[in-house]
């Protein structure tokens, strides 16, 4: 959902084409699809007969790319692509991607969607043996220490690299003769190939972009895999064999566009499957129906087949709101979700609602729709979340890194009801939201990570542990792995 008021948010989108005659453009095509994982910044880098050349802005693609010469001068048949939300390193102009750097023997782009868990100590040993950073995104380390390996190709450099860095990433370069692209070891962030009809190949974050520039779907690029794509075709390799599949839940929960597919399962068919769960876990008698707009309204659909309620528009989405309006402060989100939202008066009005909802961050954004909804006349405002209490942050490419911001994470389910002011509240259990999603990986939680409900994250923290480990009482902070 972009601009979205609760202010839960995915660090960015990447999108990559080779062999394609007006690569920037079907890049710039592929990265519209993929706005909703980040509207801070954009770019572009395209590849003409090896010249590198690149544009990025802060701001929509859009707003970016307004000046149609921007694009027009982005010529060639290779691109990579990127939309940005920080999850590290300020919002700065340096840290908009993809970046372009210009060595003596060549030039390389490159575009991250993550975030590296060992980031600080890398840093800090490479400023140590000398190397000088242009921006304070981890996106960056990537670069340097491809170019202090001895590797005696790019791929070997490239995968040495990738052997030193934790967390999760989806990687995408582009060199003057070629695309590659990896993911970590655990697979945290979706990451897809497509073909379109000419032969060129697409990778992206998300098959909903792979589906928008027309391009027939691959396969999916696999944790500790690195791909590479030349004028002889694709060729897939892995920089490590130690690897457990644990897809971010989120994705299936929240982020990702609802006509994606990430591991042959489709996000809107997973959200329907977990408000029918949710309706068969938490039954209410109830009028109506009513999902949040517009994360919500798949999760709502099953939640209202399931138990026979009628499935109402109690909820209008004002999708033209500008997103200036939407800043990270708590009043201005407060009364963001005034302006972004309305409550039907003539649908809900002396009716039991029941609210349902795809997650609660900071318990604000639930608040003030239960509160809409009862000043539209709802009797009774029953709200129900179609994922488990988010108690425990994530490190892995998601902005909620403190438990300060987590409502769940101090309070009890009767205690969040009594502060949004709903007269029930129930989450999804973990069992079912697993369930529910369908993931059949022979790996813990069916392949998914959960740790953002139950703390059992599915690598050593590096960076953060001792961090988080303060966070907690003894007793929980022992259960950080590693």
């Amino acid at each position: 959902m972009p601009y979205e008021v609760k202010s839960l948010n995915e660090e960015c989108g990447v999108f990559g084409i080779w062999g394609h005659p007006d690569a920037a453009s079907v890049t710039y095509f592929g990265l519209h699809s993929l706005q909703h994982r980040g509207q801070e910044g954009s770019g572009i880098v395209s590849n003409q007969k090896g010249q590198l050349k690149g544009h990025r802005g802060l701001g929509l693609l859009s707003e970016v790319f307004r000046a149609e010469k921007c694009l027009a001068r982005l010529t060639g048949s290779g691109a990579i692509g990127h939309v940005r939300y920080a999850t590290a390193g300020n919002g700065s102009i340096d840290n908009i991607q993809p970046f372009l750097f210009n060595f003596y023997d060549g030039q390389v782009a490159l575009a991250h969607n993550g975030n590296l868990t060992n980031a600080k100590t890398l840093r800090r040993e490479l400023e140590e043996s000398g190397a000088i950073f242009h921006s304070t995104s981890d996106s960056e380390i990537l670069m340097h220490l491809l170019r202090k390996s001895q590797g005696s190709t790019f791929l070997d450099q490239l995968k040495e690299a990738l052997c030193q860095v934790r967390g999760g990433f989806a990687y995408l370069l582009m060199t003057s003769d070629g695309l590659y692209a990896a993911l970590d070891p655990n697979g945290f962030r979706p990451l897809s190939i497509g073909q379109m009809k000419n032969g060129a190949y697409v990778i992206a974050s998300e098959t909903c972009a792979l589906d928008v520039v027309g391009a027939d779907f691959v396969q999916d690029v696999k944790p500790g895999e690195i791909v590479r794509i030349n004028d002889q075709g694709l060729f897939v390799d892995q920089f490590t064999t130690t690897t457990q599949l644990a897809i971010c839940s989120m994705e299936y929960i929240y982020f990702a566009r609802p006509d994606s597919n990430i591991a042959g399962i489709n996000v809107h068919t997973a959200r329907k499957n977990m408000g029918r769960r949710l309706a068969q876990e938490s039954p209410i008698a109830a009028d109506m129906v009513v999902g949040v707009p517009n994360s919500s309204l798949s999760a709502a659909s099953g939640f209202a087949e399931e138990s026979g309620i009628p499935y109402e528009m109690g909820l209008v989405k004002n999708q033209y709101i500008a997103r200036t309006f939407i800043q990270p402060t708590q009043e201005l989100r407060e009364q963001g979700v005034r302006m972004k939202l309305s409550a039907v008066r003539g649908v809900v009005c002396g009716k039991r609602v029941i609210m349902v909802d795809d997650s609660i961050v900071r318990g604000t954004t639930s608040r003030r729709i239960v509160q809409l909804l009862k000043e539209a006349g709802a009797k009774e405002v029953h709200v129900r979340i179609s994922s488990p209490p988010l108690k425990y942050p994530c490190f892995y490419g998601i902005d909620i890194q403190t438990r300060k911001e987590l409502i769940a994470a101090s309070h009890s389910v009767e205690e969040i009801r009594q502060m949004i002011g709903a007269d029930s509240l129930s989450f999804l259990s973990a069992e079912g939201l697993i369930a529910a999603i369908g993931l059949k990986a022979d790996a813990p939680y069916s392949g998914l990570c959960m740790a953002y409900f139950n703390g059992d994250y599915p690598t050593p923290l590096y960076d953060y542990q001792e961090e988080y480990a303060a966070s907690f009482p003894q007793t929980e902070g022992d259960k950080v792995n590693g």
